[in-house]
């Protein structure tokens, strides 16, 4: 069974054909990191004009690879949430449009959910249910209690910035351009984690959820108070992204190792694009006392990418067996 994928949720344009859920057969990404950088993050109402312009043009780039036609194509997966609502609209109704010309099911896919998926894509072996899940994006920062392929119990989150969102604006508060996560890495490598006591949030009462809001203005106060001049010294960068990179890593590490304690899991899942960072990957495998088998995305299925949602949609296909409703609207929100 073929399954095009469409992902258009933020700022990534993206299509791919995934045959039986797991063999990737193209998987195409537009990113649209130099419209956004001189503004230090996304700017919605640009993020959907380059979809438009992109969309069809991913399409046929994401066909041509995998040496297969739209006709060839059995089901059409696309994102429906959560994101951006005008960039949803656009590759939502790309979807719908092809599904209708072409006579082929349409199903829509929780994004969040798909992240999880992607760490799946590149296993050979069956998981072991039920297992933990960790979503550690721009967007999201959510830990839920995996059942079965579809069956989730939400267990944390954040209250205020997801981890990725705390560490492009503790980036943009440094002068580094977008997307900050990798930049912060590239300077946290040269620094002193150590000097600076930054402190993650704990909210009160719920002690799995996430708080990166009063770590980033933590951040912010350090700044104000200690460095007067404009530029930062390179080495005091170097230290604030090291110190803040620390204390965000461990604090999602320690929450990670506590949910899977509380539930009982064997396996952990990671998705989102934050888990391209080599210091977290490092300290969860050195914190791992307690020997879980951890499952990262492999290469390319870290950051937004629609094979996962082409995979996915191949899975909640074959267990419904039928397609979504034509009248499937976006939703800006999708709770577990």
């Amino acid at each position: 069974m073929l399954v095009l994928g469409i992902e258009s949720t933020c700022d990534e344009t993206a299509c791919a054909v995934v045959r039986k859920g797991h063999d990737i057969l193209s998987n195409v990404v537009a990113s649209q990191i130099d419209l956004h950088q001189t503004y230090g993050g996304v700017v919605p109402e640009l993020a959907c004009r380059r979809h438009i312009d992109l969309i069809m043009p991913v399409l046929d780039q994401a066909l041509t690879q995998a040496q297969v036609s739209l006709q060839e194509i059995d089901l059409i997966a696309a994102a429906y949430g959560p994101g951006l609502i005008g960039a949803l609209l656009i590759g939502l109704n790309t979807a719908k449009a092809l599904s209708l010309a072409l006579h082929k099911p349409f199903i829509g896919i929780n994004h969040v959910e798909a992240h999880l998926y992607a760490a799946l894509m590149s296993q050979t072996q069956p998981v072991e249910f039920p297992c933990l899940g960790a979503v550690l994006s721009g967007g999201h920062t959510t830990l839920v209690l995996i059942k079965e392929l579809g069956v989730y119990e939400p267990i944390s989150q954040t209250v205020d910035d997801a981890i990725g969102e705390a560490f492009d604006k503790v980036a943009k508060m440094l002068g580094l351009p977008y997307p900050g996560g990798p930049q912060i890495e590239r300077l946290a490598q040269q620094g002193d984690a150590h000097r600076f006591a930054l402190k993650a949030g704990q909210v009160k009462g719920r002690p799995l959820d996430f708080s990166f809001s009063g770590l980033k203005t933590a951040v912010l106060y350090t700044l104000r108070g200690q460095f007067t001049t404009s530029p930062i010294p390179q080495q005091d960068q170097c230290d604030i992204a090291a110190s803040f990179q620390r204390v965000a890593c461990e604090d999602v590490v320690k929450k990670v190792f506590l949910a899977a304690q509380q539930y009982s899991v064997k396996t952990i899942l990671l998705g989102g694009g934050v888990t391209n960072n080599h210091y977290l990957r490092q300290l969860l495998a050195k914190e791992n006392k307690e020997d879980y088998q951890v499952i990262w995305p492999s290469l390319g299925l870290s950051l937004d990418n629609a094979a996962m949602i082409a995979g996915l949609g191949y899975h909640r296909y074959q267990h419904t067996g039928r397609g979504d409703s034509i009248d499937l609207e976006p939703l800006v929100r999708i709770p577990f």
